[in-house]
């Protein structure tokens, strides 16, 4: 009921302006400056020429930053996906990896999206994807540490660009462009969250000045910072065990280690189960991280002669992080109490520091224009914790912890791009691009304090817990919710990649386009020598009616990520000790492991090749007046050989393998493997409409829709190396090598329809904006068959504005304005409460309301 009332709130101005805005736009003259986005220029996916959205052989959305401002979300990724059908923004709210939120083009992973800025490519962040949503483990671009002050607008290109823009565009281009205007302007925006648990408010202030330099130049500088505070939504947890006999420990066993008589160990659960129905229940503090941050930019070009300009731009950002994480109970073999009596929630935080500089210079000359620049960027972070313990040094342990990972990315490029027309005799001249590129990648991980990962086992004694529940047992191993990496972790792996390209356009009549484009790379470490093909064409059946087509191959290498990063991390088992009758835990160590590595060859892993990738696209064009475009566009993804994580691999005969090669430290581990081939179909249907409505103002309507549905069409089979003599499984009860979780991820966690319907009314100093977002229904697989079916859920976005003054503007609005959340379907955990709403693809913190002041000068 909740819903349908949203959805009949949040739509009924959408519908009256459709139904009366048409009959309104008969009576009164169509003013020139309410055109339809169709007539905005575009410069991604073409060369040369420039072309409005409308004429694009390619289909390609348009986000100004007014939009981005207008959705309420402070992060860029969020706002990009409450505006464009093919986006989606993944939910991370559990882990280290939470502060990297995945965005998924026309259902496929960050990895298979290009982004550039100002069409120069952006370096990748230092951090892989590690969540539910996406365990490929690349290391996409993070867009949030961009500022968002200095943007103008946004190119989205829906349309495999491999051929052009290289490695990374399979299912298309994401186009930062940055602001050129003068003036000063900023804002600052309060808000906070409905219904959370923890800090739920946040600020976010922006600037930005612009202003003329030399004969024809100009300088824009730009900056962000916000601040988040560390909020959660978990339910409330439902076992309340919190001070009594742990699981899988008797009164018995009790007695026999700690020395208490049976009488005392009763007298102590009693006492205990009363100190149990006082706990308020709050197992984890999973959700949104604290966040405080930083960006700065800025974006210049100065001509120095009639044929070449000065260019550079660049950005620079630091980001502050602390997460929370599952409660360790005091009863567990996570505690002292000497150190936390009633158990504590361990933080991890990061320290990040992100830049990138961009310099060039682009004229013409001989005939031919041209554009040398170079680039370099560099994203690096440092993991540590403010509260946690390593268990295993006993109740001495530091409850700090100043160093415990450190990754870095850098990319290096260089880019000499040429573009010249001819005259050959049609109806337009032949344009011709030609272009180069050298790249050199490095990915690097440090290890971090040699006590956080040196060899240490403690056994509880008689005083180390108030009950002395767990006398006997072994502490857990591992710095409670930290990623630690040791000196055999440790990666520096680089390549230099060498591209080239010819881009070819050419007009055999007025009405018809025909492009080409092929692109040869060359990877320095082995990854191949791939060449990318396009076609694309489109032809204007009338000034109102286009059809428009797109073949291609592509490719992307293995990113380096995916290649090098090994990871060594802590789990507790249970075993029988037979000599004391008892049921205790032990480490377990588990380990992500290269290809190359002992244990990978060992468990058959093998060196990752190149995804390779074929696509076809058909849409049309519908303009039958200047202020409405009408696209459809169709398109087809064959991806080879997609990287994927395996399961996690464990069991008697995998311990035997280990062991017999000097191993037996290790007890569970997992590869990356080129896993499986998937083919992608889908639509994207987009319509806007923007008017003048003489004394009731100016109304602008998009809607857009898209469907995507991939289908696994091919699985890796499990190496040799994990079956016996006998042709029997070695994995255990529970480890699958690649599991139906696995094919979840790839096919059915992602929603297949997404429809989004904006207005925007403007007149005299007031101005609303109202977004629905239909999300559709999802699966969330698991490895053992036990899928979770969550449905379509309606979120609704609202804000109005008044011109106060000349250079003043007031705001109020929601982002998700009657707190949907995601059903809580999710395989949760009792003893934490979290994992209930599941991979949302959208952020299941619920209703948040803000207030925003904006002065322009």
């Amino acid at each position: 009921m909740k819903t349908v009332s949203a959805y009949l709130a949040s739509s009924a101005l959408t519908i009256v302006s459709f139904a009366v805005s048409p009959a309104l736009a008969q009576a009164i003259a169509a003013p020139e400056d309410v055109a339809a986005d169709a007539g905005t220029i575009i410069v991604t996916g073409v060369r040369g020429a420039p072309r409005t959205i409308a004429e694009s052989p390619a289909p390609i959305d348009v986000v100004g930053a007014d939009k981005l401002q207008a959705t309420g979300s402070a992060e860029f990724g969020e706002a990009l996906s409450k505006l464009l059908p093919s986006i989606n923004f993944g939910s991370t709210h559990a882990g280290v990896f939470s502060i990297g939120r995945p965005v998924t083009n026309r259902g496929l992973a960050p990895a298979y999206t290009l982004v550039l800025v100002n069409g120069k490519r952006r370096h990748n962040g230092a951090f892989l994807n590690n969540s539910t949503a996406d365990t490929s483990g690349a290391n996409p671009v993070d867009i949030d540490l961009i500022p968002t002050s200095g943007i103008d607008r946004i190119e989205v290109l829906k349309d495999s660009a491999a051929a052009q823009y290289g490695t990374d565009a399979i299912a298309g281009v994401i186009n930062i462009q940055l602001a050129e205007k003068e003036g000063l302007s900023g804002d600052f925006t309060y808000g906070t969250l409905y219904d959370a648990n923890g800090k739920p408010d946040s600020w976010k202030g922006t600037i930005r000045y612009g202003t003329k330099i030399g004969d024809g130049g100009f300088l824009t500088i730009s900056g962000d910072v916000r601040k988040r505070g560390g909020a959660w939504w978990n339910l409330l947890s439902t076992d309340t065990n919190l001070y009594g006999l742990p699981a899988g420990r008797t009164i018995d066993q009790v007695v026999a280690s700690s020395g208490l008589t049976r009488a005392q160990v009763e007298a102590n659960i009693a006492e205990a189960n009363a100190r149990n129905a006082e706990w308020n229940r709050d197992g984890a503090h999973n959700g949104d991280p604290q966040i405080k941050a930083f960006n700065l930019g800025y974006n210049a070009q100065l001509p120095v002669s009639d044929n070449a300009t000065l260019y550079s731009f660049g950005t620079y950002g630091e980001r502050d992080a602390q997460i929370g994480n599952n409660f360790r109970r005091p009863n567990s073999t996570a505690n002292f109490t000497s150190l936390f009596p009633d158990g504590y929630y361990p933080l991890n935080n990061i320290d990040e520091t992100d830049f990138q500089f961009v310099g060039g210079l682009k004229g013409t000359l001989v005939g031919w224009d041209y554009d040398i620049s170079s680039s370099f960027g560099r994203n690096a972070s440092r993991q540590w914790s403010k509260l946690s313990i390593r268990p295993s040094l006993g109740p001495t342990s530091p409850t700090q912890w100043p160093n415990l990972a450190n990754f870095e990315f850098r990319q290096w490029t260089h880019n000499v791009d040429l573009h010249r027309e001819f005259d050959i005799g049609f109806a337009k001249p032949l344009e011709v691009s030609i272009g180069g590129e050298y790249r050199l990648d490095r990915f690097r991980t440090f290890a971090g304090d040699p006590l956080a990962y040196q060899g240490a086992t403690y056994t509880f004694k008689p005083g180390d817990q108030q009950y002395d529940w767990n006398v006997g047992r072994v502490a857990s191993p591992v710095v409670q919710g930290a990623i630690v990496l040791s000196p055999a972790d440790e990666a520096d792996i680089s390549r230099k990649v060498y591209a080239g390209y010819v881009d070819i356009g050419l007009y055999p009549t007025d009405a018809w386009y025909i492009g080409a484009a092929v692109r040869a790379e060359h990877y320095s470490d082995g990854s191949g020598s791939p060449v990318g093909l396009k076609l694309n064409s489109r032809y204007e059946i009338s000034p109102a009616l286009a059809i428009r087509g797109t073949v291609g191959t592509g490719f992307r290498a293995p990113s380096l990520t995916q290649v090098g990063y090994a990871q060594t991390d802590g789990r507790t088992s249970s075993f029988f000790n037979a000599a004391t009758g008892q049921t205790e835990l032990r480490p377990t160590v588990a380990k992500l492991v290269t290809a190359d590595s002992n244990v990978g060859q060992l468990l058959g892993a093998k060196q990752l090749k190149a995804e390779k990738t074929w696509n076809a696209g058909l849409g049309i064009v519908f303009t039958p007046i200047s202020a409405l475009s009408v696209t459809f566009d169709g398109y087809y993804i064959r991806i080879r050989d997609r990287i994927q994580r395996t399961g996690r691999l464990f069991g008697p005969g995998i311990s035997a393998i280990l062991a017999a090669n000097g191993l037996s430290d290790i007890e569970q581990a997992e590869y990356f493997i080129n896993a499986a081939d998937t083919e992608t179909k889908g639509f994207d249907l987009v319509a806007d409409y923007s008017t003048g409505l003489g004394d009731l103002g100016k109304l602008g309507l998009t809607f857009a829709f898209n469907y995507s549905k991939t289908e696994v069409s091919d699985v890796v089979a499990p190496p040799a190396q994990l079956f016996g003599a006998d042709g029997a499984s070695l994995l255990g009860a529970g480890s699958v090598f690649f599991g139906g979780d696995k094919l979840g991820e790839l096919e059915v966690l992602q929603p297949r329809t997404k429809l989004v319907s904006t207005l925007n009314w403007s007149k005299g100093i007031f101005g609303l904006s109202i977004t629905n977002t239909r999300y559709g229904k999802y699966t969330q697989r698991t490895a053992a068959g036990d899928d979770r079916y969550f449905g379509a859920k309606l979120i609704t976005d609202a804000s109005i504005s008044a011109k106060v003054t000349q250079f003043a503007t007031l705001s109020v609005g929601a982002t998700n304005l009657f707190d949907v959340r995601p059903e809580t379907n999710g395989p949760g955990n009792p003893q934490t409460g979290q994992g209930y709403y599941g991979p949302s693809p959208f952020n299941p913190a619920g209703g948040y309301y803000y207030g925003r002041i904006a002065l322009a000068f």
